[in-house]
């Protein structure tokens, strides 16, 4: 049960859609990365090419930092998207650290291995 509140306290702070996507994800175990951008944004373009091959090993959910629901996205990521979240913790900014993301990747699906 307390996992559950933490990760409902977590989740409060993203829009009902992606509160959904986020427990549908924590029920089957496949990790979610939260891409926040804005249109246009060429370095958002290059970083889901980057992220292309990971596309069967989590979910890739694009958070448009502009929309009236993403207000305060927008004042947090104004400045530095594409920004990244993994599993709703901020992983990086700018550009994909791939090194960091599959390091952070494979933590999570092991843990996933051990539920």
């Amino acid at each position: 049960m307390l996992w559950f509140q933490s990760t409902a306290v977590q989740l409060a702070r993203y829009s009902p859609n992606l509160l959904w996507r986020q427990l549908c994800a924590a029920s089957t175990n496949i990790p979610v990365l939260t891409l926040f951008s804005k249109k246009p944004c060429p370095l958002c373009d290059e970083a889901k090419e980057v992220l292309e091959p990971y596309k069967n090993r989590l979910i890739l959910q694009e958070v448009d930092i502009t929309l009236p629901d993403n207000a305060a996205w927008y004042d947090k990521y104004k400045y530095d998207i594409p920004v990244f979240h993994l599993n709703g913790q901020f992983l990086m900014k700018h550009r994909v650290d791939i090194q960091k993301f599959e390091n952070q990747l494979a933590k999570l699906e092991l843990q996933n291995d051990d539920c």
